[in-house]
């Protein structure tokens, strides 16, 4: 019997690459939307430390929060995460004086408002709604301006002169503010744009300052029942103290703010 000679061949497996494309951010002009097209803040540590150093976009603003920018990322094509900065003396938007009872106030403020939020799109077009959390640190100093010669609190009128100047400061208690605002952001250009915002955050309620430039000097008033009375400069200051703080200055902040964005 005759058995053939056989070659054996060992076959190599076949490897295919396929190249993977890096992730990208693309802008939409017509919706003004900023399109993360391959997964961004979320990913590999390599990939986040690469978005957060690479926004897209800065914004700057003036509003009731203050003078302030921000940077936004984009999570997804109708969703912008931003950080940003508000402050600064905004006393006279707010009109600078404030009424409490009889007793009007001027006011001099010096805001500190970072803040994180989101942006969201609901129609992937201009209109949007946003909502965060501000960290505020906000100064606020009142002086009190007296009716003609007297401070009236609480229906009794006590002698200014004798008071002195009645000062103090503003306190809100949150040390974290929620946020909520409604806005637009039309595009003028594909990298230029502008937007608006209305909205509010709830600061809480307040803790209230007021000292007298004459603590211990006798003040004249008329008492309820019609007889001359006195008390002490610091008393006077302690009324009006009283009343200030259940004013609740600023318990809910309005937020009002325009300004333009630039998208790399």
């Amino acid at each position: 019997m005759v058995v053939d000679d056989a070659e054996v061949y060992e076959v190599e497996p076949v490897a295919v690459a396929y190249q993977v494309e890096p992730v990208a951010v693309a802008y939409n002009a017509d919706a003004g939307v900023v399109r993360n097209t391959a997964g961004a803040v979320v990913g590999g540590t390599k990939s986040f430390f690469k978005t957060v150093t690479h926004p897209a976009a800065i914004s700057a603003e003036v509003g009731t929060l203050g003078y302030g920018a921000n940077l936004g990322w984009a999570l997804n094509d109708k969703t912008e995460l931003q950080a940003g900065w508000a402050g600064g003396d905004v006393a006279d938007l707010f009109g600078g004086d404030f009424d409490v009872n009889d007793i009007n106030y001027d006011v001099d403020t010096d805001f500190s408002n970072p803040y994180l939020g989101v942006q969201y799109r609901p129609m992937a077009n201009w209109f949007t709604m946003g909502a965060g959390i501000i960290v505020p640190d906000n100064e606020i100093n009142v002086t009190a301006n007296a009716e003609g010669s007297f401070f009236k609190i609480d229906g009794i009128q006590y002698n200014a002169a004798q008071t002195g100047t009645l000062s103090g400061t503003v306190e809100h208690r949150n040390k974290l503010a929620p946020y909520a605002t409604i806005g637009f952001r039309p595009n003028i250009t594909n990298n230029f744009g502008l937007f608006g915002e209305l909205g509010a955050a709830y600061l809480g309620k307040t803790d209230a300052t007021v000292r007298s430039s004459n603590p211990n000097a006798d003040v004249n008033f008329t008492n309820a029942q019609g007889n001359p009375d006195s008390i002490k400069g610091s008393e006077v200051a302690e009324k009006a103290q009283a009343q200030l703080e259940n004013k609740d200055y600023l318990e809910w902040m309005p937020i009002v703010k325009v300004g333009a964005t630039y998208r790399f």
